[in-house]
């Protein structure tokens, strides 16, 4: 399928159920705010290797947060509510409660399906900590040295998509990446969506198994423009580079939403071709194929 210079492939993006959580943290502005978020969602990219997921779905205005404060909407995915609810406690108390100023709220109020987090880091206030109820919210108020860390006693755990993606494809690297990381920019706007990876955008994309028996996942030579002529190739012959976005979100709709997005920009630019990552069908039972999405970019 051809959109003027862009070669859309007819293949898909393979996702995966994940479960996730959406904390919204505040702090004193802008500045504390953004360090927050930097710091618990860092080494969050891939659940090879991370122990979840996460990134900003996005910023908030003080109209839109409890406390009246600036604040930020967080997505954190997991494999299991079990293990969701252990990172976030770590993240929570190691990157939240250290941060100067920050709250913490619970942006999934209305699940059922529930994880620990004050309830657990209350412990921290070595007993001088104080439960607050408002409303069905319980709260808890643990002293620090610059007043009170404010944390919700739990978190709400949902049911969410990993695994959504799309490959760029390019003929220049620093053209490539400068395109790449629009195409991020304008799915930073999409609600209920993340793009975990270094500025949104993998560099190393990775395929289920390897020839060391020890390893899940290693480099997707298909795509690799150093091993063009060594083996099975993926990228076109006028490719020399290749850049993926992989997309988290809370449902179908998003995660496809974020794609036409990123399909949309390419064609944009027109970047070489656009492409996506699956493994046969094998990894996830969400399949996103390119040419319908690209159909619905027609209607």
């Amino acid at each position: 399928m051809q959109y003027s210079e862009t070669q859309i492939v007819d293949t898909f993006a393979e996702a995966f159920d994940m479960k996730y959580s959406r904390l919204v943290v505040t702090a004193h502005d802008r500045t504390w705010l953004e360090i927050a978020a930097a710091v618990v969602t860092g080494y969050a990219c891939s659940v090879i290797a991370c122990d979840a997921e996460a990134g900003v779905e996005r910023w908030l205005e003080p109209n839109e947060t409890l406390d009246g404060r600036p604040g930020v909407s967080l997505l954190f995915f997991g494999m299991s509510t079990e293990g969701l609810g252990k990172a976030i406690v770590k993240r929570t108390g190691q990157c939240l409660m250290t941060c100067p100023t920050t709250a913490v709220f619970d942006g999934l109020p209305e699940a059922e399906r529930r994880n620990q987090l004050g309830a657990q880091l209350r412990y921290f206030g070595d007993g001088f900590q104080k439960s607050k109820k408002l409303g069905t919210q319980r709260f808890w108020r643990i002293p620090v040295m610059d007043g009170e860390f404010v944390c919700t006693d739990s978190v709400g755990v949902a049911s969410g998509i990993a695994g959504g993606n799309v490959i760029l494809q390019g003929s220049a690297g620093p053209e490539l990446l400068s395109v790449t990381r629009l195409a991020v920019e304008r799915i930073a706007a999409l609600p209920g969506v993340i793009t975990p990876f270094p500025g949104g955008i993998a560099r190393s994309g990775s395929k289920v198994g390897s020839r060391y028996p020890k390893l899940v996942a290693s480099t997707n030579e298909a795509y690799c423009p150093t091993l063009q002529g060594r083996v099975a190739t993926e990228l076109y012959p006028q490719a020399r580079c290749a850049y993926e976005i992989v997309i988290d979100g809370v449902d179908t709709a998003g995660v496809q939403a974020a794609m036409m997005t990123a399909i949309q920009t390419a064609i944009e630019h027109r970047v070489l071709a656009v492409t996506a990552g699956n493994y046969g069908g094998k990894l996830g039972k969400h399949h996103f194929h390119l040419h319908d999405i690209a159909k619905g970019m027609e209607s």
